[in-house]
């Protein structure tokens, strides 16, 4: 889509026929119904238009999931949905930027590179910064101009932007290469010198990266915090100069509680490994990528299963926001046979399965274990001692 057409998107009547078509879809209606609609009700829509609001009726369903109710009245790109911050983590990371209005004594003005559609822009406007976003793409700007109007955009190569007068700077570089999502930090763009770059000469900087980053690329002297909203891990921001808390390197948050964990070293102290005790503990995934399983493990009074795995045992109940906790019930070497027995023996007619560790086909293996109990289980297939095992368990209550 060109600038023109969504510049004639976010004007009436486009407005009216994105809505419309938002309507249509939710009352069930199909794809090429809501068109003819659509295009029937607004026939002095041009195609492009027309065909514009269907698609963005589209995005707005989609962006629910990051934005709830808000996205039927924000304006999204393809990519920049599929990039963009949900409010939850955006609205956690401005208040960091927020704070530095504390030593500044009055509001920080922050430049967000990379803006997108404004996620970021947003919550950094709403929690008191002075905002300025800079992307590269006409349509996007335009985007998130419409989404966060309390901001300044500009259209411009985020790296030939002059930062002179900018107290901190948030950078969200596109991870997407040859129209795929790049897990390979070489493959941002801006590039990964640029931003490392820039984390090292700003006094108060902060990168989003993909949650998966490996930890050998990390520039020295960052924060490092790995974010998870409803147990599921989003993403990981690289917090530097003033905008790093204390000497910690590596921080896992959880969302919405507000929950955090921290260590100071540069790596993992390693947990020792043990037999399965009476209860097992499941570490949310954000404190797995930040490598904090063993101070975790500690916290617990526990061991790891297997040291390659991430499952954490002990014979304590500790009611932990980082891990959720199972109570044991059976633990045996990994056999189809054996363990359809074992479920068939309790009664169990539904299971829910993990794994960490095993190439098992989750779903193969249930229809495989065809239970006709009344109970529910968990299965758990995990590594102990370098041996494939399935642990029979339920969740854990007082």
């Amino acid at each position: 889509m060109d600038a023109d057409t969504f510049a004639a998107l976010i004007s009436e009547p486009g407005r009216s026929a994105v809505a419309a078509a938002v309507a249509l879809f939710d009352d069930g209606l199909g794809a090429l119904q809501v068109s003819e609609t659509v295009r029937r009700q607004f026939a002095g829509l041009s195609p492009p238009v027309a065909a514009a609001a269907i698609s963005q009726a589209t995005l707005r369903r989609r962006g629910r999931a990051k934005f709830g109710a808000d996205a039927d009245v924000l304006w999204f790109t393809p990519d920049g949905l599929e990039q963009a911050t949900s409010d939850a983590v955006a609205q956690h990371r401005a208040t960091r930027f927020a704070a530095l209005a504390d030593q500044l004594e009055r509001h920080p003005r922050v430049a967000d590179l990379g803006c997108g559609i404004g996620g970021d822009l947003r919550a950094l406007a709403a929690a008191g910064c002075d905002v300025t976003g800079i992307d590269r793409d006409p349509v996007t700007v335009l985007a998130a101009r419409a989404n966060a109007p309390a901001a300044r955009l500009f259209c411009d190569d985020v790296e030939a932007v002059d930062l002179t007068g900018y107290d901190a700077v948030f950078i969200d570089p596109a991870r997407r290469a040859d129209g795929r999502r790049t897990f390979d930090v070489h493959q941002y763009a801006p590039p990964w010198s640029f931003v490392t770059q820039l984390l090292a000469r700003m006094s108060a900087s902060a990168a989003k990266v993909a949650p998966g980053v490996p930890h050998d690329v990390i520039p020295t002297g960052v924060e490092t915090e790995w974010v998870s909203v409803g147990g599921s891990l989003k993403e990981a921001v690289l917090w530097a100069g003033d905008l790093r808390d204390g000497n910690n390197r590596r921080r896992a948050t959880l969302l919405p509680t507000g929950a955090t964990m921290t260590s100071i070293a540069d790596a993992d102290e390693p947990a020792s490994a043990g037999s399965a005790r009476r209860y097992l503990y499941e570490p949310d995934d954000a404190v797995v990528r930040a490598h904090l399983i063993g101070d975790l493990a500690r916290t617990l009074d526990g061991v790891l299963l297997d040291r390659s795995t991430a499952y954490i045992t002990s014979d304590v109940l500790v009611d932990s926001p980082f891990a959720q906790a199972f109570e044991i019930s059976e633990v045996m070497p990994f056999s189809l046979k054996r363990l359809r027995a074992a479920l068939r023996d309790a009664d169990v007619g539904g299971v829910t399965i993990m794994k960490r560790g095993s190439a098992i086909d989750v779903e193969q293996l249930r229809r495989d274990l065809r239970l006709k109990g009344q109970q529910q289980a968990v299965v758990v297939l995990a590594l102990i001692a370098g041996r494939h095992h399935a642990v029979i368990a339920a969740p854990a209550s007082r």
